[in-house]
């Protein structure tokens, strides 16, 4: 492991999951996060590249993940910054010559039912029959089976060019008339793809939720391939999850359900990073705090059940916190987590909130088995300094709703812990057993 010889910790750059991620992610998705990468290693101030060896290999990892697509432009500028030479070889815009001569072709193909799907009074007769639609259109406008594949290759090159604003369009038109599953399939984890690179996180959540429908209809004979398919939407939801606000219910109602639970228990645990951020910060933004606290519960369960085979500064606090109640480790947990957030291209974005929310959580805890705590004890304990601590204190208090005052003249909190009677205790100790079952039902199933 390695580690960072100012403190002795581990290094944040042990818990990059890049090469964990990338094997789940179209190569277009996974730009953004090679792109982020090399980011971390510019110093804000002077703008130097802190580690040229790790920005050469960024930028050799770019270069291999391009190439096979139609960027010929950026893949040519990528080939020079490698070889440190001025001019691409002929070759590049040779392909760039052969690019362009395909899009012609194709849009000159594509063009009279383009034209067609653009017309108000061919649109209105357009129903969900498929069939139906493509022998109107067939009759009436002489369109073929041809022309209608031609809207998915358009689309599809494209895509590969990185116009995801036109490929999106066009897979769109295509599925409206398509009546091949597998190519509509194609072009609905298409779709989703442009979405979420040109950042129509709407749209997004609607063509997420269409392929969520077709991995459940289309493939509940195949389990295997069912399985692969839903690991890849869970990976593919990261970014509507932390780019927008309204996908955080639906998102984590997923994630939380028996088949994907189990999906990310089994075979990639690494998402618990994600989703125990995702329901840390969710305090607030979600319209059921039973909910939230629901998933809280099943958040530590899942992380005591899963510590043997993941484990990072982000699911480690949560352990410190809940499960062996060491708050001193949790504070030092929470210090590095800090840093594997910042590090990490879904969360930086929420790494302030995750902490703020956290120290709620440990100042919740430990006022629970505490009849009076010291100011200063626990400004030290959420690391404020002692005149941030009386601030943030007074709003945990009114957000967490304990029943608690602060004695300014002896400095400290007192808390009042009335009784709760013996149903209750019975209540809570058994309120997860229904999800448990759901979960072991989901995996016998299969």
């Amino acid at each position: 492991m390695a580690v960072d010889a100012s403190n002795g910790r581990p290094s944040v750059a042990e818990y990059d999951l890049i090469l964990k991620l990338a094997p789940h992610l179209d190569r277009h998705l996974l730009f953004p996060l090679l792109e982020f990468a090399a980011g971390q290693l510019v110093d804000e101030e002077t703008n130097e590249v802190k580690d040229p060896a790790k920005a050469r290999e960024i930028t050799q990892a770019k270069y291999a993940l391009l190439k096979k697509t139609n960027m010929t432009d950026y893949v040519a500028n990528l080939y020079c910054e490698l070889e440190g030479v001025k001019d691409a070889p002929a070759e590049f815009a040779e392909r760039k010559q052969k690019v362009v001569g395909q899009l012609e072709k194709l849009e000159k193909e594509t063009s009279k039912i383009r034209e067609l799907l653009e017309r108000d009074d061919v649109v209105d007769k357009l129903r969900s029959d498929k069939v139906a639609n493509l022998e109107y259109l067939k009759g009436t406008h002489q369109v073929t089976i041809e022309m209608v594949n031609a809207l998915f290759d358009f689309g599809n090159l494209h895509y590969s060019c990185g116009n995801y604003g036109d490929a999106s369009e066009l897979l769109y038109r295509f599925r409206v008339l398509s009546t091949d599953n597998d190519k509509v399939s194609y072009a609905t984890w298409g779709r989703l793809a442009c979405e979420i690179l040109t950042m129509n996180w709407e749209s997004a959540m609607e063509e997420l939720q269409k392929v969520k429908e077709l991995i459940d209809s289309k493939l509940s004979q195949n389990a295997v391939a069912q399985l692969q398919h839903r690991t890849a939407l869970v990976h593919w939801a990261l970014f509507p999850l932390f780019n927008y606000d309204k996908a955080r219910e639906p998102i984590l109602d997923l994630f939380m359900s028996p088949a994907y639970i189990n999906s990310i228990q089994a075979y990639t645990p690494w998402i618990l990073r994600y989703l125990t951020v995702a329901i840390v910060t969710a305090r607030g933004r979600v319209k059921n705090s039973g909910v939230q606290q629901k998933h809280l519960k099943d958040i530590v369960r899942i992380i005591k059940q899963e510590a043997y085979e993941y484990q990072d500064p982000v699911t480690q606090f949560i352990h410190a916190l809940f499960i062996d109640f060491d708050f001193e480790d949790a504070k030092q947990q929470l210090v590095l987590a800090e840093e594997v957030c910042r590090s990490d291209f879904f969360l930086l974005a929420h790494a302030s909130e995750f902490v703020e929310n956290a120290r709620i959580l440990m100042f919740e805890s430990y006022c629970k088995i505490h009849a009076r705590i010291s100011l200063r004890e626990l400004s030290g304990l959420l690391g404020l300094t002692a005149d941030a601590a009386e601030k943030h204190i007074v709003n945990y208090i009114r957000d967490t709703r304990l029943d608690a005052k602060i004695d300014y003249k002896e400095g400290t909190v007192v808390m009042n812990h009335p009784p709760s009677s013996v149903y209750q205790q019975v209540i809570e100790k058994t309120k997860g057993g229904f999800f448990r079952t759901q979960v072991l039902s989901a995996a016998v199933g299969k």
